[in-house]
């Protein structure tokens, strides 16, 4: 039998702050800079999973272009 998990596709900015071991003030931060991708539903400002990989992507290559 086959056990299928579903990850979530959208995380509130709480979760992504868990998810990403980071404080609120620096997640926000992330948000206003334009370096961590949002969308909004209705009054909610929720953090897309792929937005959370595209930063874990974007700080591993400023580690690799760093002498």
């Amino acid at each position: 039998m086959t056990v299928m998990v579903h990850q979530p596709v959208l995380y509130r900015v709480a979760d992504a702050t868990g998810l990403l071991g980071l404080s609120r003030t620096v997640v926000y931060e992330l948000i206003r800079s334009g370096r961590l991708r949002t969308v909004t539903q209705g009054r909610a400002r929720l953090v897309p999973a792929s937005a959370i990989a595209e930063y874990v992507d974007l700080l591993e290559r400023e580690a690799v272009a760093r002498p």
